[in-house]
């Protein structure tokens, strides 16, 4: 039987977890780290690939990296193949994952179009098989993240609680949109509370348009859900975990750190992790997204020019410092 390793890592469940979704391109060691050091109770890997031929590639195991102070090693797997991901789950649990978690869910195209993510959704044979190979091969626990089907048509989400809980699989992540629905149109959690309520030994964390503390509150009043996921809300603002996280503990504490100082040290993260040329690049994401949150977009443009990370630093903490002053 699979043991719920989140038990284990002794995360307090007296409230809703709260975690990180994984997001290619976006959640590597640096943002995962600041994301966990702000109240994530845990942060999921990039996908990993399952192809054989992929597992050692230079770019998936740019992937592989797990956060120093991590309770839980949550690594997150994607194909089409039953075999091949439960063999991949196997390697990936050698190498330290303490937990496998299954993509059922990506609705990109070149994911979808090779029949994996929730591509899968359509074939939930294929959905039981895959589960099933990859429980019975895999010496850690398995979750599996996914979507409320399809289409609108199809909502397939009661029989995949049905295929995982029969397979032993405590957790599952529901983001709440169709596959169809890729990330347009708003999040529905109608369907999250049916599962939860269908199944309520099963761990259910909710996931889709998480972006301030009132939201999680809601969804989490409609859905009795036992945690909340956040993926591109919490991008420019990670500040979000420890505002939902001290809400429902007022005993945690706050950052100690200035926004300004938590932002300098993501960037400097990021260009320690990358190196200097692709850490320049990586770290425009997030200082785009930092700088919108900050309602300092017009900023941006003279920033994006830059190619050295000293420049790139001094003119970020620049802009943010005399914008603060200005106030």
């Amino acid at each position: 039987m699979q043991k719920n390793r989140l038990e284990k890592h002794s995360i307090n469940h007296s409230r809703p977890l709260v975690a990180l979704a994984p997001m290619a391109g976006v959640t590597d060691l640096p943002f995962r780290s600041i994301c966990e050091n702000l109240g994530a109770d845990y942060s999921v890997t990039e996908m990993a690939a399952s192809a054989p031929k992929l597992l050692h590639s230079t770019k998936n195991q740019a992937r592989l990296h797990f956060t120093p102070k991590a309770k839980l090693k949550i690594l997150q797997i994607i194909g089409n193949d039953a075999k091949e991901m439960a063999d991949a789950a196997f390697v990936y649990a050698k190498l330290g994952a303490h937990i496998i978690d299954i993509n059922l869910g990506c609705p990109a195209k070149k994911v979808s179009s090779k029949g994996a993510g929730s591509a899968l959704l359509s074939n939930l044979k294929k959905v039981r098989d895959i589960v099933k190979s990859v429980t019975q091969r895999c010496p850690v626990p398995v979750t599996v993240k996914t979507r409320l089907g399809p289409n609108h048509d199809n909502y397939t989400l009661l029989s995949v609680g049905e295929i995982i809980t029969e397979l032993g699989i405590k957790q599952i992540t529901v983001h709440g949109r169709t596959r169809a629905c890729k990330f347009n149109g708003r999040a529905q959690f109608d369907e999250i509370a049916k599962l939860k309520q269908t199944f309520p030994e099963l761990t259910v964390i909710a996931n889709g348009d998480i972006d301030c503390l009132e939201k999680a509150k809601d969804i989490l009043a409609k859905t009795r859900c036992d945690g909340f996921m956040i993926g591109r809300g919490c991008v420019g603002n990670p500040w979000l975990f420890s505002d939902i996280q001290s809400h429902f503990d007022p005993t945690l504490s706050s950052p100690s750190h200035s926004k300004t100082d938590l932002i300098l040290k993501h960037i400097r993260q990021t260009h320690a992790f990358y190196g200097d040329s692709k850490g320049v690049k990586f770290a425009r994401k997030h200082i785009q997204a930092y700088l919108k949150h900050l309602q300092l977009s017009e900023h941006f443009k003279s920033l994006s020019q830059l190619e050295i990370p000293e420049k790139q630093l001094y003119q970020l903490m620049t802009i943010i410092e005399k914008a603060h002053h200005e106030k």
